[in-house]
């Protein structure tokens, strides 16, 4: 039986093939008169996420094409949904009007939309970058990262280790990474846990090509001025990105005007764990209060971008860092300065968006004027700190009077978002634009002109003036006065009782008119379009002057934190000690109920005397919020803002380290055992000579033996690290309390409470030396554990103390014949300690080292 022939393909489907060719990765949403539709695997895709009816259709194809679509208005209600369910989207729209048109609409691609390239305001957050990020990581040599916020502008490079650079990955938490396609199986994997990834062709990563696109976009003759020679893994990393723009339909980057580098050793070390566990930006649980949000009190989208980037890389310069407490001190000296300065800074468009949207092409007229808003408030912010001397560390801004003044005089007051819907250009501003906005008003008046001007001369008072649609205006002469109709007059229709006429005057007004609109449509659009190449042609001088109100801005809010919630300026110390007078966490005083006052503590640290602090103490007595406070203190004080305690007295810390808590992390599939174990590896194999180390309650997610032989094995280890960290150690091992006898630097604190009866009153201050009690029992009640739960706990806790003062005849674990770290001095130990000794802990891994600690523990235990 012979095959019935595959049915032709109609010639839209064909022109989508084509354009599907040109973008595989893309989920294409294809204008079809009044829908967006979608076709193939891609409607099946838009069906599920935004759980709209898939059907099927022939749509001229062989077989049936799956087919899901939704109205063109509703594109900003799914597309952000299509985008967060990390889909890359291609808007392919008629670029024809279809009445215009016979057959085929012409159509292409307007805009394509990842979830890290993104310029629509409706799916950007205000107050964060959207940054894209570029990966290069070769098999030898330094590892190179590229950064970029098409929607800012912003494009930054680094080059490092690999650890530094997925550091710095994870400083930058992009929203989008893009990496060479053949990047090893494991990394990707990897990554692909914390970001969306898009492999990029191997050829786009070749050193020659990637230098040639930064220099032909930045038109340079080298790279030395970004501080880059061709093969640079940060050269590499950026001509990578600047060639997936370009082929993502981001064809004018000319709001990309500078690449900087970012110097990893300038900044201070955040691994991604510490700024979870220390919630600098998001808070762990849902209705939680991040540090940002306390910290942040800035009245621009600007600033609050800046002061994300400021939390997440705190300096090392002490001239850096005094500069910006300098300018806050000043401001707090300033209240009727600084309230002027945050009240015109209030609702300040945003700049940098703006001005990308101008280079872009992108920009409406209703835009355009709130970027002209935008530049007045920056001239009289300029003026308000010029006359009160106020130093801003940053480069002054342009204030570019002309274009404000040609923007001021070009466009109307309130402009509409389309040209031709409404008035976007002064009438002033052009003369024909006068005249045919003049023609227009005045049509009425100047058609009844000509009526009574013409009957006049021809002496017909009853003459009409009208309009049809087959010869336009016309005058009208009843058959009475006929004879009197001027020779000039060209006779159009006669009608039973009168005839029609047209003249040249009307027929020309008639021309000016009904081509008026259309006139003043196509001379805004020519001056609107001129208007954007002149602002276009200064954005590099507007970016400037937006990151000088940024920096404005973040430091008006420091100096409002620091006033309304009384912080005080720290100062730096170049010796390695910390002093903290009765500090306090800046989110917890503040989330506190009413009237109840949050207990500050005091610490003291040195790397010479008190390196190690060793901090027991009962659950809820506030062990983890001294360690926290301790961190944020210094984070706040590196990035320029005062700090919540009485004084503060910091050492410069490159990094910071925050292992705290204890959950699983199962989509890796990884026990909270083994999360602990890799962050606190992660510690150990990058501690710095200028290193802060919190550790809470390691040790927590294993049996209580191993646990304390861990917790032990890791602060001696940072105790006897030549590098000589400041470390802060939670734990409820109270066996630990024993180092401060054999170990100089280690020193003993512990968060009172106090028992009164069956109850427990938590002080949660930080006194000297160490303690036994844990009140477990004490929290259990107060946690609502059924009272017989807390009986019988209270009666086998009794017995296992009773067993355990039987077996230990004096005071303390080290005197009893348990095994302990405290008598290693005895035989049945050396053979251990040799082995301790011998190993290489630069290479051993977290696994190894619990198999190994297993092997140690069941020697020791057979003898």
């Amino acid at each position: 039986m012979a095959k019935k022939p595959a049915k032709k393909q109609t010639p839209m489907m064909r022109q989508y093939d084509e354009i599907k060719a040109k973008h595989p990765e893309a989920m294409l949403l294809f204008r079809v008169g009044d829908f967006y539709e979608t076709f193939g695997s891609d409607a099946e895709k838009a069906s599920k996420t935004l759980d709209i009816i898939l059907t099927k259709r022939s749509n001229g194809s062989a077989s049936e094409v799956a087919l899901a679509g939704f109205p063109h208005h509703a594109l900003q209600t799914y597309l952000p949904k299509l985008v967060k369910g990390g889909h890359r989207v291609a808007i392919v729209d008629q670029l024809e009007d279809p009445k215009t048109v016979k057959g085929l609409v012409k159509r292409g691609v307007t805009d394509m939309i990842t979830p890290g390239i993104n310029l629509n305001n409706d799916l950007l957050s205000g107050k964060e970058h959207n940054y894209l990020a570029a990966l290069y990581p070769p098999s030898k040599g330094q590892w190179g990262l590229s950064i970029v916020d098409v929607s800012t502008g912003t494009f930054h490079y680094a080059q490092g280790t690999e650890q530094a650079i997925l550091n710095a990955l994870s400083t930058y938490a992009p929203k989008e990474v893009i990496h060479p396609k053949d990047m090893p199986r494991d990394l990707r994997l990897a990554l692909d846990r914390d970001y969306y990834l898009f492999g990029v062709d191997a050829w786009a990563w070749e050193t020659n090509y990637t230098a040639e696109q930064l220099t032909a976009h930045f038109k340079t003759q080298g790279l030395a001025g970004y501080g880059l020679a061709q093969g640079d893994a940060g050269a590499v990393a950026a001509g990578a990105i600047l060639h997936h723009l370009k082929r993502s339909e981001m064809a004018n980057l000319n709001h990309i005007t500078t690449l900087s580098r970012v110097s990893l050793e300038d900044f201070m070390w955040l691994d991604g764990f510490t700024v979870q566990n220390l919630e600098l930006f998001y808070p762990s649980s849902p209705g939680g209060v991040s540090t940002l949000d306390i910290i942040d009190q800035t009245g621009t989208p600007m600033g609050g971008r800046l002061l994300r980037t400021w939390m997440s890389l705190p300096l090392l310069s002490i001239d850096q860092i005094t500069a910006r407490h300098e300018a806050v001190s000043q401001l707090l000296e300033m209240p009727e300065v600084r309230e002027q300065l945050r009240a015109v800074l209030h609702g300040l468009p945003d700049m940098e968006r703006l001005c990308s949207r101008v280079s872009t092409g992108r920009i409406s007229p209703k835009e355009l004027a709130r970027l002209r808003l935008a530049l007045d408030t920056v001239a009289e912010v300029w003026t308000l700190v010029q006359s009160n001397v106020l130093d801003v560390p940053e480069q002054a801004p342009a204030l570019v009077p002309e274009l404000r003044d040609t923007l001021r005089e070009a466009l109307v007051e309130d402009p509409v978002v389309i040209i031709g819907k409404g008035e976007s250009i002064r009438s002033s501003y052009d003369e024909e634009l006068t005249r045919l906005r003049g023609l227009l008003n005045d049509a009425t008046g100047t058609l009844e002109a000509i009526r009574a001007r013409e009957a006049d001369a021809a002496g017909i008072p009853s003459l009409k003036l009208a309009f049809n649609n087959v010869f336009g205006y016309y005058l009208e002469v009843r058959n009475s006065h006929k004879d009197k109709v001027p020779e000039e007059w060209h006779r159009k229709q006669t009608l039973v009782n009168a005839e029609r006429y047209i003249t040249d005057e009307l027929k020309k007004f008639e021309v000016e008119v009904l081509g008026a609109e259309e006139k003043i449509k196509a001379i805004e659009t020519r001056l609107f379009e001129a208007l954007v190449a002149q602002v276009a042609g200064q954005v590099s001088t507007l970016l400037h002057s937006a990151r000088w109100v940024a920096t404005l801005d973040v430091l008006l809010g420091f100096s409002e934190v620091a006033l309304k919630y009384d912080y005080v300026r720290p100062t730096f110390t170049e010796d390695q000690k910390l002093e903290i007078s009765k500090g306090r966490h800046p989110v917890i005083e503040q989330v506190l109920p009413e009237g109840q006052p949050y207990i500050a503590n005091s610490i003291e640290m040195d790397a010479e005397a008190t390196a190690i602090a060793m901090i027991t103490g009962p659950n809820m007595s506030g062990k983890s919020a001294l360690l926290r406070q301790t961190a944020l203190v210094q984070i706040l004080a590196q990035m320029g803002a005062f700090v919540p305690a009485k004084s503060a007295r910091l050492p410069i810390m490159d990094r910071l380290f925050v292992r705290v808590g204890a959950s699983d992390n199962l989509s890796k599939g990884e026990s909270t055992f083994m999360v602990e174990m890799n962050e606190t590896a992660t510690i150990l194999n990058n501690i710095s000579p200028r290193s802060l180390v919190i550790l809470d309650e390691i040790g927590r997610g294993t049996s209580t033996f191993d646990g304390v032989s861990i917790a032990w094995g890791i602060a001696e280890f940072l105790h006897q690290h030549p590098a000589k960290p400041l470390v802060l150690f939670a734990t409820h091992y109270h066996e630990l309390n024993e180092m401060a006898r054999d170990f100089s630097k280690v020193r003993n604190y512990h968060v009172a409470a106090e028992e009164h009866k069956d109850t427990i009153v938590f002080t949660r201050q930080l006194k000297p030396g160490g303690t036994a009690h844990s009140f477990g029992l004490h929290v259990a009640k107060l946690a609502g554990i059924p009272g017989y739960v807390v009986h019988r706990a209270s009666q086998v806790l009794g017995a296992l103390e009773a067993q355990r003062s039987s077996e230990n005849q004096s005071e303390g674990v080290a005197e009893s014949g348990q095994l302990n770290f405290f008598s290693l001095d005895r035989p049945e130990l050396e053979e251990v300690a040799d082995e301790l000794i011998g190993l290489n802990l630069d290479e051993l891994k977290p696994i190894e080292a619990l198999m190994l600690l297993h092997t140690l523990k069941e020697k020791v235990s057979k003898k």
